[in-house]
């Protein structure tokens, strides 16, 4: 009878430390185990993150590391961490935690126009995916990769075309790149490419015309009409004779691409740059900018019309006056000198 009575005890000792023990397992993976104020939280797993870091990470929005840590070495999360962006979200338990982390990787938006240079591209790119400038830089500058996609480091900048995408944000260097090739060619459409040849033009010379219709104007509707003075020049042979060209071989001969130039002085189209078009009838190596889809669009659609010049409206700021031979570009031009010389701007 003793020997029975000991049993049932441990018996029951047992039954209370298996109940006990199931407590704690249905809290450790049921139980919501975040600490925060906010309703969600974006954490960023970095590539080849180890378990402890992803500890480290979470630990200002978790309330038990121990629990967590459990849960995620029965899942296998703890052997395989995964890079990326996640949402963690208030009221969440472990199980619900380790499975976000395993399959959660947030894709992130990545929104870029309007840069100068690949670097100036490597830097925004890099404030928005994992990859650092440096990376980006070195891919998007890769020998192998731009004479195998017929670019150099003058025309490479015009591939990417600005836009809004969605990248996971673990995305490398490579990785992006090839994607932004693939979007290139899904932009240059059939339709883009006739257009392109009846105008005389490839993908990578309507980019660069367009990059100078870009700093032009910054009026989407005027592009057109500026896109056709420019092809008028092209097309006859002219000289471009465009004021931004002088302004960036500026800038590529000092180095100094934060410079702000406003007035571009007679001296200044004697610059030795073949980004020169006061100097040089050629069109400039590749894009001094890297111009919108609209001004890409408005040099493959541009205005037909007989218009040569063209220069700033003073009495519609923004807007440009244009005209069909010297003469009477000359008066517009008079009117917009003694405007720019009363605002006291030399340079």
């Amino acid at each position: 009878m003793y020997i029975k009575k000991i049993i049932l005890a441990i018996a029951i000792l047992g039954l209370i430390g298996a109940g006990i023990f199931s407590y704690y397992i249905y809290n450790s993976i049921f139980t919501s185990n975040i600490k925060m104020e906010d309703s969600e939280k974006v954490v960023y797993i970095p590539t080849g993150a180890t378990f402890q870091s992803v500890l480290d990470t979470l630990d200002p929005y978790i309330k038990d590391k121990e629990s967590f840590r459990l849960v995620a070495e029965k899942k296998g999360y703890a052997s395989k961490v995964r890079p990326g962006r996640y949402t963690i979200e208030k009221g969440m338990n472990n199980n619900d935690l380790v499975n976000r982390l395993r399959v959660g990787n947030n894709p992130v938006k990545v929104i870029f126009n309007n840069q100068e240079r690949l670097e100036d591209l490597a830097g925004r790119i890099s404030q928005q995916i994992e990859a650092d400038s440096i990376e980006l830089l070195k891919a998007f500058k890769n020998p192998e990769f731009l004479a195998e996609n017929d670019l150099d480091q003058n025309t490479a900048l015009g591939m990417y075309i600005p836009n809004q995408y969605e990248f996971y944000w673990n995305t490398s260097a490579e990785e992006f790149q090839q994607r932004m090739k693939k979007e290139y060619d899904r932009f240059w459409t059939t339709e883009k490419l006739e257009k392109a040849e009846q105008i005389g033009l490839t993908p990578s010379e309507v980019i660069t015309i367009a990059s100078i219709v870009q700093k032009e104007t910054a009026k989407v509707d005027e592009r057109p009409r500026v896109a056709g003075v420019y092809m008028n020049r092209f097309k006859n042979g002219w000289k471009l004779d465009a004021d931004p060209t002088v302004i960036y071989a500026i800038k590529r001969q000092t180095q100094n691409f934060d410079t702000i130039i406003k007035r571009v002085l007679y001296k200044d189209l004697e610059i030795d740059s073949p980004y020169n078009t006061y100097k040089y009838s050629t069109l400039p190596p590749g894009p001094i900018w890297m111009p919108d889809i609209s001004s890409i669009n408005a040099v493959l659609n541009y205005e037909d019309h007989d218009y040569f010049y063209f220069v700033a409206n003073v009495e519609n700021f923004g807007y440009h006056k244009f005209a069909k031979n010297l003469a009477q570009h000359n008066r517009n031009k008079q009117e917009y000198v003694r405007w720019i010389n009363k605002q006291g701007i030399r340079r």
